[in-house]
């Protein structure tokens, strides 16, 4: 079929013919893969939430396969709704000794409250993981500290969902309860402790590295960030974009490249924590344009602000009523709150599951409004 010149010359020039064309087959192949899916369109089911104005195309695309699997604790959680109030009903303060809060309460809901935070917290030691083992007698005394901290946590509770309602309920009525952090466990997951100094200087190198801790989500980021954002409320915000602007890094309220980092730190920690990503509160075209954030941003203001409260007016001072085997490791502080705590990597604990429908005591430091 071919000269005979030409088969002298392949015949001592010898070809691989096989390499291009697995190449050729691996091409078609990947142009054959992506035309179907093109034709048929995304294999796996998805929605996407908007985070921005109709029409800016501002939103984020989640597969259902993650979206729709339920927070696994939502399970735990059972109706139980108040008893209605009856007239001349005596009230809990009158019943038991050394009630200082919830003293306000019918005897039946303050002892269903009871019960119920003895299943959000405590549901292997029940009662006695406040009130100790003696009889009904000794339960108003303050023997333990556990009673003492869950009556400070009762208030903080209180306080959440009077005054956080622009975060707590910024998509609809959620609220929190003790279950919202505890999830049957007597000490919330995801709680926190000072871990300074977080840098250190490498062996035969003069830099000094961040260590990755599980506060800066193991990172090479600083971890020292929900302590200096979240506890001491400095300023959050990274070094100017522009070139040889007026300003020292890190005096005179211009950041330097160290508040980049641990701004970047936190919001890190953030979007673990709530199982998102940048764009659920900035937009991707103005990203550092506090003027076209989502309104996510401003919940998630409100939240930051929340924290630095609980942490400072209600966690860190009850540093000298626990054991020294429940403070930090390293500097013997407090347990502490962040975002993580009550979220659990979810965009809303127990994903805006309405948890405080049946608590109205828990809502208010007033009196309960039971609907009645």
């Amino acid at each position: 079929m071919f000269p005979k010149w030409f088969n002298e010359w392949n015949k001592h020039n010898p070809t691989n013919i096989y390499g291009p064309a697995i190449f050729v087959g691996v091409v078609g192949a990947a142009v054959f893969a992506a035309a179907i899916l093109i034709a048929l369109g995304q294999p796996y089911a998805t929605e996407s939430l908007q985070t921005g104005p109709r029409g800016t195309g501002m939103s984020i695309t989640e597969f259902d396969s993650d979206r729709v699997v339920p927070d696994p604790d939502i399970a735990e959680l059972i109706e139980d709704p108040p008893f209605a109030i009856e007239a001349d009903e005596p009230i809990a303060s009158d019943i038991y000794e050394n009630v200082q809060i919830l003293g306000g309460l019918t005897e039946s809901n303050f002892n269903r409250l009871m019960a119920a935070m003895t299943r959000w917290v405590a549901p292997e030691e029940g009662c006695a993981y406040c009130h100790g083992d003696g009889d009904v007698e000794t339960y108003g005394e303050d023997s333990l500290y556990t009673k003492v901290v869950s009556r400070r946590m009762i208030e903080m509770t209180q306080n959440i969902n009077e005054n956080w309602d622009g975060h707590v309920n910024a998509n609809g009525q959620v609220g929190v309860t003790c279950m919202t952090c505890h999830r049957g466990q007597n000490v919330p997951s995801d709680i926190w402790f000072k871990l300074s100094p977080v840098n250190e200087r490498v062996s035969g190198w003069a830099a000094v590295q961040n260590r990755a801790t599980p506060l800066s989500s193991f990172t090479s980021l600083p971890s020292d960030a929900l302590e200096t954002y979240l506890v001491e409320g400095e300023t959050i915000g990274v070094h100017d974009l522009e070139s040889r602007v007026a300003g020292i890094p890190g005096q005179e309220g211009y950041p330097g490249i160290q508040q980049a980092e641990r701004t970047y730190a936190l919001m890190n920690y953030i979007a673990n924590s709530l199982g998102v990503n940048c764009v659920f509160c900035h937009n991707n075209r103005a990203f550092y344009d506090g003027t076209e954030v989502t309104p996510q941003w401003g919940t998630e203001s409100l939240g930051i602000s929340m924290v630095q409260e609980l942490n400072n007016d209600y966690l860190i001072p009850l540093k000298d009523t626990y054991p020294p085997e429940r403070l930090g490791p390293v500097h013997q502080d407090a347990p502490k709150a962040a975002c993580r705590t009550c979220h659990k990597g979810y965009q809303q604990p127990l994903q805006g599951t309405n948890v405080i429908a049946d608590w109205p005591e828990l809502a208010t430091t007033g009196v309960p409004d039971y609907g009645n």
